[in-house]
C-alpha cells in the first residue's frame, strides 16, 4: 500500500517508467525474495521492473500480473517474453544478448493462467433436451434456473465431465474468441493442484512404452506430503491396470507420500482417486 499523495501521482503516470517501478519495488523489498502483485498489469511494466531489479541485485523475487485485456497477449505478454531474453531492445530486436550473470538471474519459467470466463461457461453448457425441454415447457423459467441447471446440465463440460478425465491430456473446452468459437485445451493437472493447494516441487513424466505419465510431488497447507499421477486410462481392462500398478512401484512415483491421487481407477496401493476431489472442490468454493 503505499500513501495517498504517492498513489494519486502514479496513478497520473501513464504508462509508468520501469525504473520508477523498480525504485518502489527495492524500496519495499526486505530479502529480495517478494513476491509483486500487480492486479491491473496494462502493458506488464511490473514485471519488466521486477526481472531488471533481479538482474542488478541478484535477488529472487517474483511477480504475479493479472491483465483482462485483450493486450495481453499482443502488448503484456510478448513484453515479458523479449525482456526475459534479453534486458535491451531496439525497433524490435535485441541489441545484444544478455550476459552469463545476466541470464542466471533471469526467470527460467513465466507461467500463463487464463480463467474459465462466465461466457466461456455458458458456450459449454449442454442440456439432456428430452427430458429437460418438457420439463420447460410444463414450468417455464423457474424451473431452468431452480433445477434445469444443476440437473439437465449436469454433465456439461463446465460441470467437469468426470468420465473424461480418463483422458486428462486431452480436455477441451469450446472458446468464443475473435468472433468464433474453437476448442480450447485445459490443463486439468495444473488446475487440480490449485484445487488441493499443493505446493508443487516436482514435476516428472515416464513413459511405460507409448503410455505418458505426469508425476507431481509436493506439499500441502497442511504439511502433508502428496503425489498426484496423470496417465490415459480410456479403454483399460484389468491387465491395464496391474500394469500400471507395477510400473508406479517400479519407477518408485508414489513412494514417500502421504497421500497419492490418481485420474480414473487403478490397483496402486493407498491410492485414491482425484475424480470426486476434483469436482468437489472446483465447485466447493472457500479455501483448499
Amino acid at each position: 500500500m503505499f500513501p495517498t499523495e504517492m498513489k494519486a501521482y502514479l496513478d497520473q503516470v501513464k504508462p509508468k517508467p520501469p525504473g520508477l517501478i523498480e525504485r518502489i519495488v527495492s524500496l519495499s523489498s526486505i530479502n529480495g525474495q517478494e513476491l509483486v502483485l500487480d492486479f491491473f498489469a496494462g502493458s506488464g511494466t511490473t514485471g519488466h521492473a521486477v526481472i531488471n531489479l533481479n538482474r542488478e541485485d541478484g535477488g529472487r523475487r517474483r511477480f504475479i500480473l493479472v491483465e483482462m485485456g485483450e493486450y495481453f497477449d499482443t502488448v503484456l505478454l510478448p513484453r515479458i517474453k523479449k525482456v526475459t531474453f534479453t534486458p535491451e531492445w531496439k525497433d524490435g530486436k535485441p541489441k545484444r544478448l544478455a550476459t552469463p550473470e545476466e541470464a542466471e538471474r533471469s526467470p527460467r519459467i513465466v507461467k500463463v493462467m487464463r480463467l474459465e470466463s462466465y461466457e466461456d461457461t455458458l458456450n459449454n453448457i449442454t442440456f439432456d433436451e428430452e427430458s429437460g425441454q418438457k420439463a420447460l415447457e410444463l414450468f417455464g423459467d423457474e424451473y431452468l434456473l431452480r433445477y434445469m441447471l444443476h440437473w439437465e446440465t449436469k454433465k456439461s463440460e463446465p460441470l467437469l465431465d468426470v468420465e473424461k478425465l480418463q483422458s486428462p491430456f486431452a480436455y477441451k473446452l469450446r472458446i468464443y474468441r475473435d468472433g468464433e468459437v474453437r476448442e480450447q485445451p485445459v490443463d486439468l493437472p495444473e488446475t487440480f493442484n490449485y484445487l488441493i493447494g499443493l505446493d508443487v516441487e516436482t514435476r516428472r513424466v515416464d513413459y511405460d512404452e507409448n503410455r505418458r505419465y505426469l508425476t507431481y510431488r509436493g506439499t500441502t497447507r497442511n504439511g502433508r506430503k502428496v503425489a498426484v499421477i496423470w496417465r490415459e486410462t480410456a479403454g483399460w481392462t484389468q491387465e491395464d491396470y496391474e500394469r500400471d500398478a507395477r510400473f508406479v512401484d517400479e519407477r518408485g512415483l508414489a513412494k514417500g507420500a502421504d497421500e497419492v491421487y490418481v485420474n480414473g481407477d487403478s490397483f496402486i496401493p493407498g491410492a485414491q482417486s482425484l475424480d470426486g476431489v476434483f469436482k468437489t472442490r472446483m465447485f466447493a468454493g472457500g479455501e483448499v
